[in-house]
């Protein structure tokens, strides 16, 4: 397997943190894929399961390597902070992708915050200093829909943050007449997850339409983060109107046998 090293990440993030400055700005993180028919360029992250009595704190170090129209390859990056406290309630950020020429802490475009007991989403924004809070009904599982990719490969267990990862590859087939310029084209989307942690280590998307987006976890911290993480920062104003809490949930949900079905905010 070929994988971006632990070390390069850490590298990287840390040339991330010197002085302010992007070009462009990433999609929010999660693990559904994107439309694979069309090629939108996403910006794959690394999405926080909501799992209690799990702390960590992390830095995602993200490589977008994209294909130009004259064969050239643009690199860019960034880095998001995501944690995770005892309660279940998770912290994850979106920023600016940068250039490779860049040395700095990339632009916050926002942090989104969930809470599980009360079912409340949190997203603000610090440019503007708005913030906008929504209800998450708790999501039906879904049972007996076919599977959207064409073929999963086992890609064994390897170790990644001191942690025993397990890797899988799943190949999503586009036709001809999906944008792939009269030719038909596999995209593959390889995901290193820890069972332990619940929680992708490392994930990499690849189309050929458009490049490769690599998210790897980095700067691990298995202890309880900052409370201050959780929480909407003063001097913040409420775009919407705050809506009445859902009953508490479970902050024990059941582990579950299959990793790809925690529930992600």
């Amino acid at each position: 397997m070929q994988r971006m090293p632990l070390v390069c990440s850490t590298l990287l993030a840390a040339s991330l943190i010197a002085r302010p400055a992007a070009v462009d700005a990433q999609q929010p993180p999660g693990r559904p894929a994107p439309d694979y028919r069309r090629p939108s360029n996403p910006v794959v992250g690394i999405a926080v399961p909501v799992v209690a009595n799990l702390p960590f704190s992390a830095t995602v170090v993200i490589q977008n390597d994209r294909l130009m129209g004259d064969g050239s390859l643009l690199t860019r990056r960034t880095i998001n902070l995501v944690a995770r406290d005892s309660r279940g309630r998770t912290h994850n950020e979106m920023r600016r992708l940068a250039p490779e020429s860049f040395h700095g802490s990339p632009e916050l475009m926002q942090v989104i915050l969930f809470d599980p007991e009360t079912r409340l989403r949190t997203t603000y924004y610090p440019a503007t200093h708005m913030a906008r809070i929504q209800l998450i009904p708790i999501r039906p599982k879904s049972a007996g829909l076919p599977a959207p990719w064409t073929s999963q490969e086992d890609l064994g267990t390897d170790t990644l943050n001191g942690l025993e990862a397990k890797g899988i590859r799943r190949v999503y087939a586009v036709p001809a007449d999906g944008g792939g310029g009269g030719q038909p084209v596999e995209v593959t989307d390889e995901i290193w997850h820890s069972p332990e942690l619940h929680l992708d280590l490392l994930r990499r998307y690849t189309d050929p339409r458009i490049g490769e987006n690599t998210a790897a976890i980095s700067n691990l911290k298995r202890e309880e983060p900052p409370a201050s993480m959780f929480e909407l920062p003063p001097g913040y104003t409420i775009a919407n109107a705050i809506p009445s809490p859902a009953p508490a949930a479970s902050t024990n949900p059941a582990r579950v046998s299959d990793p790809m079905a925690d529930e992600l905010p």
